[in-house]
């Protein structure tokens, strides 16, 4: 988390050095920034899992980006298209993530995606229910979210 809010710190005084303070040129700044903590974690002999995060994080937004743009074009088909192609239903997902930001991580990133919703999450914590647009196979469903968004996360937030 230290490396982050350096990294950050060098995005903002990369963006202040050069009189443009731009979300391109932020952003422009945090790569420099992270390419110059790579190097001098490299030169200081120690791997840190910062730079392992911060690559599955960006490879996860990539993932995730591909997966909300094709959710976009079912839900937008199914509402153009005269046939109605919904068969909404509701899952139980038991969960292996534990902590409440892993959890609300979770349950944030699909509600974000459309045609999922979280509802609820059971008392004990384990279970995880969502409201589902296109429910063709509870199982496979279960199968995605456990093998796709709960695994990065796991990934993302452990140490």
């Amino acid at each position: 988390m230290k490396l982050f809010v350096v990294n950050c710190g060098l995005a903002l005084a990369w963006a202040i050095i050069t009189l443009q303070v731009t979300a391109g040129n932020i952003a422009f700044g945090f790569i420099v920034g992270y390419l110059v903590l790579w190097l001098v974690n490299r030169a200081l002999g120690g791997p840190h899992p910062y730079f392992g995060k911060f690559f599955r994080l960006t490879k996860y937004g990539v993932i995730f980006l591909w997966e909300l743009i094709h959710a976009n074009l079912r839900v937008a088909y199914d509402v153009m298209t005269p046939q109605h192609h919904m068969r909404p239903g509701v899952v139980a997902i038991p969960l292996h993530v534990t902590s409440d930001i892993q959890i609300t991580l979770l349950a944030s990133l699909i509600t974000l995606t459309p045609g999922t919703l979280s509802l609820d999450v059971s008392a004990d914590r384990q279970t995880l229910y969502l409201h589902v647009m296109y429910l063709t196979d509870p199982d496979e469903l279960r199968r995605n979210i456990k093998d796709g968004i709960e695994r990065r996360v796991l990934e993302m937030t452990e140490s």
